[in-house]
């Protein structure tokens, strides 16, 4: 990982964990480390095709720069609604599912909205999963698009 990717994880994870206990938990030291791998391949993919492209470019992309890192993604991952003890198919995909715990929502847009957010926690909600990440590809400088959320 490039210095430049480093900081950027860094600064992620201080904005993210500000507030909280100083010790982390075995599992929160594996998700942190998971996400540092995802925050340096979507820099790269960043670095290599800028902003512009639509949100499937950077899709595919990021999943092959992630699974060159040894990986395992899964893309376009069906998530259910469970209502009433019925799953129910709404039509929800996971953008990015690593190594079955992080969440990967991402965006190609002007501006991320607090929708953009409250869409990634409910997929964390409703996947039973405490880690995800929203990028928006639309910016100048990536560490600009990235929101990091823990359920």
């Amino acid at each position: 990982m490039s210095i430049f990717a480093f900081l950027v994880v860094q600064t992620i994870r201080i904005k993210t964990t500000e507030g909280t206990e100083g010790t982390e938990s075995m599992e929160n030291m594996e998700l942190n480390k998971i996400s540092e791998k995802i925050i340096g391949a979507a820099i790269e993919v960043h670095k290599t095709l800028g902003p512009g492209l639509l949100e499937n470019a950077y899709e595919a992309c990021l999943k092959y720069e992630l699974e060159k890192r040894d990986l395992k993604v899964l893309s376009q991952v069906w998530l259910p609604v469970i209502y009433d003890g019925m799953k129910i198919d709404l039509g929800y995909r996971l953008d990015l599912l690593v190594e079955d715990t992080v969440i990967i929502e991402l965006k190609a847009v002007n501006k991320i909205t607090p929708v953009h957010e409250a869409q990634l926690l409910s997929y964390l909600k409703l996947s039973g999963k405490r880690l995800g990440l929203l990028i928006n590809f639309n910016v100048i400088y990536l560490k600009d698009g990235i929101t990091r959320r823990m359920n």
